[in-house]
């Protein structure tokens, strides 16, 4: 498993805090058990360096009960009592004398102030390794009750992030800029990063990491049996069931033409099961009875990634067969002597991108198969610089000529045949864009529905205890009194309940569960609509693109009342 510079953060409801002291001082195995003497006493770590901030480090565990009892926070077994994050760099970094201990704990040290500032903190460094990879990296740990009152930093969501007595709130947004500032963080000293942002195109988790080693240790002793017993072991390498279907996807995508042929090679010549829903491809292993979703194998694995690498494929097949109108339209609109075009220019038979030293002026049409990013043809009619200066207009039909090149290869690769065709696609993308917006208004209007009732579940288990003893109160005029705002919100709560869900209190775990979901699906709409944005606005280019070429006699009225204006 490759260990690059990560961030990943753990929630502990463990409410004994001398278990998080024990777990960076003595050895521990994966599953998180000690590791014992032969008279049972735990091994102290080979290599690590301690500190603490706003606590002492050997006192943390009692620090952090007193200060859970002064504000009367965790006391129940559901709460979050500890937040643990650990920073791992990559074993190169070591390797290369990048980075030492101290430095990677200094660096652990400003991370740690910086955004969990006001909390009893554990910073520690190891030096062993993690999962045998001989890699540093520094843990993290602090009790998710702030200790001290703090100036409001930019992430912090709310005015209480920064209150002492108050926890730490993570949200989705937080650990994203979080794991942002460890890739600037790597950047600064020169370290190994990748894109923490990103979705994995292979997603490996440490669960199914920790699998494959158990399995690969079991499939060698067994082997050793094999072998001593005078036969040949049938494999030599363990594979989970993940890693199963990543190869099978991959054989399978790289052999089918459509996606019914993928699915259909799966299940004949490896027995895997393909479902689809709401766009998005399941796999089901032979020996599983749950399909496994391709976003938790890895964006590679998905039905839009697959989709496009075996339509680009089929293309790549059919491209060379496929007349081009447009092309010959453009050819014969620019009056071009067909013998330059029997003749190939050493610029064609070269690289595709654009050369400075060679003579597109001598040999214009060699620009038409420079590759570059897609832009707007410049009208020579509305640029006014370029009447203005005949030198300046030179210059920009040269840049048309890239700009013709690089709308001549857009249509190539996407197979548009006829304007019509072109067209009619930006229709349809328009049309797709115009219904994720409406599918994500219609989420973010549910979310914004689920934030409401779990602000108000909370409000109703927070103030119901109150209530009943209000109930059972003897001198209730008093009590009511002193817990006015409590009653009252309680009441609040059950007529929301009422109205908005016919009196019934919705369960928290589920209410929680359902905004997660639909937080993963504003995601994916979000990202569905910048493409459907960016594709909309690559063939809008394209599409004024030609219409310049085929056309370049014929102004809008806009510009038309543009140039008269600045005339």
């Amino acid at each position: 498993m490759n260990i690059v510079a990560i961030l990943k953060h753990i929630a502990s409801k463990n409410a004994d805090y001398g278990k998080s002291l024990e777990y960076l001082m003595f050895e521990h195995t994966e599953s998180g058990s000690p590791i014992r003497n032969a008279e049972g006493d735990m091994i102290m770590r080979e290599g690590f360096i301690l500190d603490g901030i706003n606590c002492s480090p050997y006192s943390y565990d009692k620090e952090c009960e007193m200060l859970n009892a002064q504000y009367h926070k965790n006391q129940k077994f559901a709460d979050i009592k500890s937040h643990h994050y650990i920073i791992s760099f990559d074993p190169q970094d070591n390797a290369d004398g990048k980075l030492t201990a101290e430095l990677a704990h200094e660096l652990g040290m400003l991370f740690a102030r910086k955004h969990f500032p006001g909390h009893q903190i554990l910073v520690c460094t190891h030096t062993d390794g993690h999962n045998e990879s001989g890699n540093i990296h520094v843990h993290i740990i602090f009790n998710s009750v702030r200790k001290l009152d703090v100036e409001k930093e930019p992430y912090m969501e709310r005015e209480i992030d920064c209150r002492a007595g108050y926890k730490h709130h993570l949200t989705k947004g937080y650990l994203e800029y979080l794991q942002a500032e460890v890739m600037k963080m790597c950047e600064q000293q020169g370290l190994h990063q990748i894109d923490l942002l990103s979705q994995a195109k292979s997603k490996i988790t440490d669960k199914e990491y920790r699998v494959q080693r158990r399995g690969q240790k079991k499939l060698d002793e067994l082997n050793e049996q094999i072998v001593a017993a005078k036969m040949k072991p049938r494999t030599t390498v363990f594979q989970t069931q993940k890693q199963y279907l990543r190869d099978a996807i991959s054989e399978a995508a790289s052999q089918a033409e459509s996606l019914d042929e993928f699915q259909n090679l799966l299940k004949e010549k490896y027995g895997i099961e393909v479902k689809e829903r709401r766009g998005r491809f399941s796999y089901l292993h032979p020996d599983r009875n749950k399909y496994i979703t391709g976003r938790a194998l890895g964006t590679d694995y998905e039905k839009d990634f697959l989709e496009q690498l075996i339509g680009d494929k089929r293309k790549e097949k059919e491209q060379p067969a496929k007349g081009n109108k447009i092309i010959a339209d453009m050819h014969n609109q620019a009056n071009t002597d067909p013998a330059a075009y029997a003749q190939p220019s050493a610029a064609r038979n070269a690289a595709k991108e654009y050369d400075p030293s060679y003579d597109y002026h001598a040999d214009p049409v060699a620009i038409l198969f420079v590759r570059s990013h897609l832009r707007l043809v410049v009208d020579l009619q509305t640029n006014i610089k370029a009447q203005q200066s005949a030198a300046y207009a030179r210059k920009v039909k040269l840049s048309n000529l890239k700009e013709m090149a690089r709308t001549v290869v857009y249509i190539q690769e996407h197979g548009y045949d006829t304007v019509d065709d072109l067209q009619k696609h930006r229709q349809q993308i328009s049309g797709k864009k115009d219904s994720v917006q409406e599918a994500l208004a219609q989420t973010d209007e549910r979310i914004k529905a689920i934030n409401e009732q779990i602000h108000f579940t909370g409000q109703y288990y927070a103030t119901r205890q109150i209530q009943k003893d209000f109930l059972k109160a003897r001198f209730k005029k008093k009590y009511r009194e002193e817990h006015r705002t409590e009653l009252d919100q309680y009441q609040e709560a059950v007529s929301f309940f009422r109205e908005q869900c016919g009196g019934k209190v919705p369960v928290m775990k589920e209410l929680k569960a359902e905004k997660e979901k639909l937080l993963t699906l504003q995601s994916e709409q979000r990202k569905e609509l910048s493409g459907f944005d960016q594709m909309e606005r690559e063939l809008q280019t394209a599409v004024s693109n030609v219409d310049t070429i085929l056309h370049p006699d014929t102004i809008p009225t806009r510009q038309k009342t543009k140039i008269q204006a600045e005339r």
